[in-house]
C-alpha cells in the first residue's frame, strides 16, 4: 500500500464561478491534496529528490487557483490533480476544492468537490 502526504486547507482567493460577480469580485477556495507514493526510498535516504516536494506542489496548486479563471470547481479540481499527477513520484492524487462562499439561496457552510486521479 503507498504511502501518503497530505496537503490540507490551502486557502488561495480565485476567480472561479459559473457568474459573472464571481468572476469580478473573486472568493477564496480551500484545497485539499492527498498523494498517495511509495515514501520509503525517500525515508531510507533521508533524501528530498525521492520523495515528493510538497512544498513545490503546494505552490503549483495555488498558482492553479489564482489563475485562469474556469465555471466548475470540478474543472478545478481536475487540473489541480494533473498538476500533482505531474511529479513522477505521485501514483495517485485525491483533491477537494471547498468553495465555502458558493452563491446559493441556502445557508450552508461549504460546498466541496472531491475527485481522484491516477496514472493509467
Amino acid at each position: 500500500m503507498p504511502d501518503r502526504i497530505s496537503i490540507v486547507g490551502l486557502r488561495v482567493r480565485g476567480r472561479h464561478g459559473v457568474f459573472d460577480h464571481e468572476r469580478a469580485g473573486g472568493q477564496d477556495f480551500i484545497v485539499d491534496a492527498a498523494l498517495w507514493l511509495d515514501t520509503a526510498p525517500a525515508a531510507a535516504a533521508d533524501d528530498l529528490r525521492l520523495t515528493a516536494d510538497y512544498g513545490a506542489i503546494a505552490g503549483r496548486l495555488a498558482a492553479i487557483v489564482a489563475g485562469e479563471p474556469v465555471a466548475l470547481i470540478e474543472t478545478l479540481a481536475d487540473r489541480l490533480a494533473a498538476a500533482c499527477l505531474a511529479d513522477p513520484a505521485v501514483q495517485e492524487a485525491e483533491i477537494t476544492v471547498h468553495k465555502p462562499q458558493a452563491p446559493l439561496q441556502q445557508e450552508v457552510a461549504d460546498v466541496s468537490v472531491t475527485i481522484r486521479r491516477g496514472r493509467t
